[in-house]
C-alpha cells in the first residue's frame, strides 16, 4: 500500500483512537489495542509518554502484529526511528519533537502528523508538509496537565478555516460533544480516555464509530 492510499483511509477512519495505559483501568496498552481492533477502528496511535524507549520499541512491535493482523494503520507518537523500526505507517510529532523537515528526510514514506495549536502552527505545519495536522486540545483533558489553552467549539470553527490536509482534532472529546465538533467541521475524531477507561472498550469504539457516521450524513 503506498503513503496516497494510507493518507486517504486514515482521512477516512472517522476515529481515532490514541493509547494511554496509565489512564487504562489497569489495562495494558495490547489488551486495550486488541478491544480497539475489535471494535473495527482502521487506525491507532500508540502513545506512551512514561515508558523507556526500548520498552516503547518492544510494544510498538506487538502492535504492528496486531495492526496487520486486522487491517489497522499504526501511527507511532513522537519517535520518528521507533516508527521506521517496526514498520509503521506513520509517525505524529509534537511541537517540542523532531522538527517535520528532518523527520521527511529520513522517512519519507511515513505519514507524518503534526500536533497544532494556533493558525501559526497551522500553516507552518502544512508548509513543511505534513500529511495530516491534529488541531487541539479542544476541551480541559488529564492526558495535557499544565495545558492552559483549550480552543473550545469556536476556537476549532476558526482553527479548521485555515487546515488544507485532512486534520483530526483531539482533547478532552466525549461522545457527547461528537455532534458539535463535526457541525465545526471536523471529520476525524481522536479520541484518549474516552476509549481506554470505557469497561467495554470494543462496544465503545463501535458506539463511537456509529455516532461519527451518523453525524457526517
Amino acid at each position: 500500500m503506498n503513503k496516497e492510499e494510507k493518507l486517504r483511509i486514515f482521512a477516512n477512519a472517522l476515529l481515532y483512537p490514541v493509547t494511554s495505559e496509565v489512564h487504562s483501568k489497569g489495562r495494558s496498552d495490547i489488551e486495550v489495542l486488541y478491544a480497539i481492533a475489535r471494535g473495527g477502528a482502521k487506525v491507532v496511535q500508540l502513545r506512551d509518554k512514561f515508558s523507556s524507549k526500548r520498552v516503547f520499541y518492544e510494544k510498538a512491535l506487538r502492535f504492528r502484529e496486531i495492526t496487520n493482523e486486522y487491517g489497522m494503520l499504526l501511527i507511532i507518537n513522537d519517535y520518528v526511528d521507533i516508527a521506521l523500526s517496526v514498520n509503521a505507517d506513520g509517525v505524529h510529532l509534537g511541537q517540542d519533537d523532531l522538527p517535520l523537515t528532518a523527520a521527511r528526510r529520513i522517512a519519507p514514506d511515513l505519514l507524518i502528523g503534526v500536533s497544532t495549536h494556533n493558525k501559526e502552527e497551522i500553516l507552518r505545519a502544512q508548509e513543511e508538509g505534513a500529511d495530516y495536522i491534529n488541531i487541539g486540545p479542544i476541551f480541559e483533558t488529564k492526558t495535557r496537565e499544565g495545558h492552559l489553552n483549550f480552543l473550545g467549539i469556536e476556537g476549532l470553527k476558526e482553527l479548521s478555516k485555515y487546515a488544507r490536509v485532512p486534520f483530526s482534532v483531539m482533547g478532552g472529546i466525549k461522545m457527547r460533544h461528537i455532534p458539535q465538533l463535526i457541525q465545526a467541521g471536523a471529520r476525524l475524531i481522536a479520541m484518549v480516555t474516552e476509549i481506554t477507561e470505557a469497561e467495554d472498550i470494543t462496544g465503545r469504539v463501535r458506539e463511537l464509530i456509529g455516532i461519527i457516521k451518523s453525524n457526517l450524513r
